[in-house]
């Protein structure tokens, strides 16, 4: 069954989003970019306080494929607690360099989720790179939140090809970008692991504003059906 991840920005948030059960509580800061990081502090501070009740994960921020710089963003993050990291793999710089740093890690047990972006010309062929290095799954998202939906970007036969590749690698596999209400059945029905929210959980499907709670049960509603 497709799990709902939902995007948080703060502990009242997360305790939102738990009353509701979802399946992956997802930490990042939506006014510092596509994968904006929250401060260590306040993850942190939401990891003791959820203390196990639902899956935990935090993106490490924006930052370019430099091996060093996201190694470093890694190991902070990683001693918040979270069950899962994620790393944007952003067009450019050193991809396999950063692939090379990040195999340790991985090895020693971090659960390491990769995301490509839809709207940047993802190369799924290096899904089988990232099963190699030890990442514990891959999703697709959208860098720029102007340009539309997952589904407005990627055409439905490239994300069912995308979701069937991650399955041949055994890796978690999540949809995300822009989501609407409308997108979940036809995203539901190629049996992805998690499907992504950020903005239709928010006042005006605003990502950046605070979560409503009316979205957020609508959201959940719909996943359940």
């Amino acid at each position: 069954m497709t799990a709902m991840l939902a995007s948080v920005s703060n502990l009242d948030e997360a305790l939102q989003v738990l009353a509701v059960n979802v399946g992956i509580i997802d930490l990042k800061q939506p006014s510092q970019g596509a994968l904006g990081a929250l401060s260590l502090d306040t993850v942190s501070t939401i990891v003791t306080a959820i203390n196990g009740q639902c899956p935990l994960s935090a993106t490490i921020g924006d930052l370019p494929m430099h091996p060093e710089v996201v190694a470093s963003a890694v190991k902070r993050m990683a001693a918040t607690g979270v069950d899962y990291i994620k790393i944007g793999f952003f067009p450019g710089d050193d991809w396999p360099g950063t692939l090379e740093v990040l195999a340790e890690p991985a090895a020693s047990g971090l659960a390491l989720i990769a995301v490509l972006f839809a709207d940047c010309q993802p190369d799924f062929t290096v899904l089988g790179t990232l099963k190699q290095a030890g990442f514990k799954g891959v999703m697709i998202d959208t860098q720029d939140k102007q340009k539309g939906a997952l589904t407005q970007i990627l055409p439905q036969a490239d994300i069912k090809a995308f979701v069937e590749k991650a399955a041949r690698y055994q890796l978690l596999c999540g949809l995300a970008g822009s989501l609407r209400l409308e997108d979940i059945a036809q995203l539901i029905s190629l049996q992805p692991d998690y499907l992504g929210f950020r903005g239709a959980l928010c006042r005006q499907h605003d990502r950046t504003a605070q979560l409503d709670e009316h979205a957020l049960r609508a959201v959940k509603a719909r996943m359940m059906q």
